[in-house]
């Protein structure tokens, strides 16, 4: 009873069944009253007719001593009549029965009445004979010869006799009637059955062969059903909403595989990454090591050294990476003060520009107050300079400040340099990424193109749902301009000045001391 045929057999079968009962019954019943209103008809008159030739009860005499050789005479019209003499209140006076048999002694002479005044048939009236059950009849009034009504002349048609022999008749074909009702219901419920599995099921069974063959096929190349499918709206619909979900599995798949070969690429720069460190740390150690005691110096150590910290810088990163494309860095928001910011990250890269002569000019003139997270922030422009340094050639500059464009009240936070810039390609990725919903591209992979610091970038962007404007040339460096969310300060925190502070490497660099 699990499949969808035995399901529809057993309902088409339960209900051309009980519509043949309800027919059935609705013919027993329409036939009966047919019946009824055909005798009826046809022995309207008989009372009249049998009070008017009878001399006894054409003079309206009712007694039952009287009447006996009458009634012998009129039963002669056959057993399925049953003769009665009423008094004016619809009392039984006379009748040809024994006395055992009569279960009603008053008839209800309101429904004669409406019998004799010429109400539509059937009409049917009580059965002395039976306590349930009410008959049709034929009757008319008892007249004596000055006009005297004295009762009722009462003929029951059909009687006691013909009930006894119908009911024999009915037990006989009743198993009969139900056998063949039965067999007809079930050949009519499998003949319906086979055209509405062919009238409904056709299309399922389509569709599950469909889907049969686009099981077979590659999701990345855009399957969908083919063709309307007819038959019921609900088929119909189901097959739209079957081609959308296809639709969304192909593009997810085609995601997938593109972060796949993303992934790829991006192991494929990482590990070159990771092996220039690595490479640069082993064979300066294996050249201390192979040099005679006396010659060895601090220098081969400290270049090791420096490649260990590289390798090191690029481990963390990864690990803060992986981080980020788990979801795992939640935004702490609140009000920051940007030259505070630019104030610490000055002060981290000193060293490393020093030894380049490279200068650091981080400076809000607009004296911003913004809301954001803080360590991410701080995070973001650590990757961008450190990034910017490490391009930047000798001498060369690298500036932060802080932009206002007045025509769509948008202030920027420029970060620029005139290092080796980025190639065409490199550009391309990184702007179609800040071109893509920021909830759609905190969830991509890395660029391999930018390497794991402007990768990390690009997570930290859409996680404090900043906008980004990119701008380099090979040769002639690179300029990022973040959108920020801003707040300005209304009072200029007392004892803050901007002092130059002269490193090793002779350049003064502005430092924000408050």
């Amino acid at each position: 009873m699990k499949s969808l045929f035995s399901r529809i057999l057993l309902a088409a079968t339960l209900v051309i069944f009980i519509l043949f009962i309800a027919l059935w019954q609705w013919l027993q019943f329409s036939q009966e009253f047919s019946r009824n209103q055909i005798q009826q008809s046809l022995h309207r008159e008989l009372a009249e007719h049998m009070a008017h030739i009878n001399p006894l009860l054409s003079k309206g005499i009712t007694s039952d001593a009287a009447l006996k050789e009458a009634f012998h005479d009129f039963m002669l019209l056959g057993p399925s009549f049953e003769i009665y003499t009423l008094d004016n209140q619809g009392q039984v006076i006379a009748y040809d029965a024994k006395e055992e048999k009569i279960k009603q002694h008053k008839v209800d002479t309101n429904i004669i009445e409406q019998f004799i005044q010429g109400v539509n048939l059937p009409i049917l009236g009580t059965d002395p004979r039976s306590e349930h059950k009410d008959k049709i009849f034929s009757a008319a009034k008892l007249l004596t010869p000055s006009g005297q009504q004295t009762g009722y002349l009462y003929v029951i048609i059909g009687g006691e006799d013909f009930d006894s022999w119908q009911t024999i008749v009915s037990d006989h074909q009743a198993p009969q009637f139900w056998t063949t009702a039965i067999l007809i219901a079930i050949g009519f419920a499998i003949i319906l059955f086979i055209l509405l599995l062919k009238l409904f099921t056709a299309p399922l069974s389509r569709l599950e062969n469909d889907l049969r063959l686009v099981a077979a096929q590659q999701l990345n190349s855009g399957v969908t059903l083919p063709g309307q499918y007819t038959g019921s709206s609900e088929i119909n619909q189901l097959s739209k909403h079957i081609n959308t979900l296809l639709q969304a599995l192909s593009l997810q798949h085609q995601a997938i595989n593109r972060q796949q070969e993303e992934r790829h690429e991006f192991m494929l720069h990482l590990s070159h990454d990771l092996k220039t460190p690595l490479t640069s740390l082993q064979g300066y150690i294996d050249t201390w090591l192979l040099m005679p005691p006396h010659e060895r110096n601090s220098d081969l150590i400290e270049i090791a050294a420096n490649a260990g910290q590289h390798l090191q810088q690029l481990l963390g990163q990864m690990l803060e990476l992986a981080a980020l494309e788990n979801g795992q860095v939640k935004p702490q928001w609140q009000q920051v003060n940007l030259q505070e910011v630019l104030d610490e990250l000055q002060l981290t890269f000193t060293p490393r520009a020093s030894k380049k002569r490279i200068l650091l000019a981080f400076d809000d003139r607009l004296n911003l107050c913004i809301h954001t997270d803080r360590q991410l922030l701080l995070r973001i422009l650590n990757n961008l300079v450190d990034n910017a340094i490490r391009y930047t050639p000798d001498q060369g500059v690298i500036s932060i400040k802080t932009l206002a464009d007045k025509s769509n009240a948008t202030t920027w936070l420029q970060v620029s340099d005139n290092g080796s810039g980025m190639h065409k390609h490199e550009l391309a990725a990184l702007k179609q990424m800040t071109q893509k919903p920021m909830a759609m591209a905190s969830k991509q992979s890395a660029l391999p193109q930018l390497g794991v610091g402007l990768a990390i970038v690009r997570q930290l962007l859409a996680i404090l749902k900043c906008g980004i404007e990119i701008d380099s040339q090979p040769g002639k460096g690179s300029r990022f301009r973040i959108e920020l969310q801003t707040q300005p300060l209304l009072v200029e925190p007392q004892g803050s000045t901007n002092r130059p502070v002269k490193t090793d490497d002779g350049f003064e660099h502005s430092v924000h001391q408050g």
